[in-house]
């Protein structure tokens, strides 16, 4: 059975924009952040085609569900096989930023009624079964995509050339 590793190249980020670990403090309100997608192969490429759409629904109502866990989104879609996922790295201006921290929050699916354009669920708030955070960005106009980063099987790791991995956008 493969087994796959996740990874990203270490180059800052873009111009502007900051990169947080998952432990770290909520995002900043208008500040631009290095985030993640977890999605199949072709999605992405339709994502990369047409750009990122709304969800009907979700944990926090419409949006699009980013994290800046590259560990997290490369879980996703869960169920579905490893070897078919890819994760969209990408650069999201945040806008108003709201905390949803526990279930059943008077603004969890109404939050961009009341003026904000992302909702963040703080980690290990018990909202999400990982423990890890989740962000939902109201318009995908804020949201730039980076690069798609593959999967690399440990089983042919000697030989791979790491930049096979990615596919750059910028």
């Amino acid at each position: 059975m493969n087994r796959f590793q996740w990874a990203e190249d270490d180059f800052d980020p873009p111009a502007g924009a900051f990169r947080l670990g998952p432990s770290e403090p909520a995002p900043v309100s208008d500040r631009t952040y290095v985030m993640y997608h977890g999605t199949t192969r072709k999605n992405a490429g339709s994502i990369q085609a047409t750009g990122f759409h709304q969800s009907a629904g979700g944990m926090l109502g419409r949006g699009v569900y980013l994290t800046r866990d590259l560990e997290k989104a490369s879980r996703y879609p869960i169920g579905h096989p490893e070897s078919d996922r890819v994760v969209i790295k990408v650069v999201v201006n945040v806008g108003k930023v709201v905390a949803i921290n526990h279930q059943g929050h008077p603004l969890q699916k109404s939050w961009h009624d009341h003026g904000y354009n992302t909702a963040w669920v703080p980690p290990n708030c018990g909202m999400v079964k990982s423990g890890a955070e989740e962000n939902c960005v109201w318009d995908p106009k804020r949201i730039k995509i980076i690069e798609i980063i593959r999967p690399t099987s440990t089983s042919d790791k000697e030989d791979d050339d790491e930049d096979n991995n990615y596919d750059h956008i910028y």
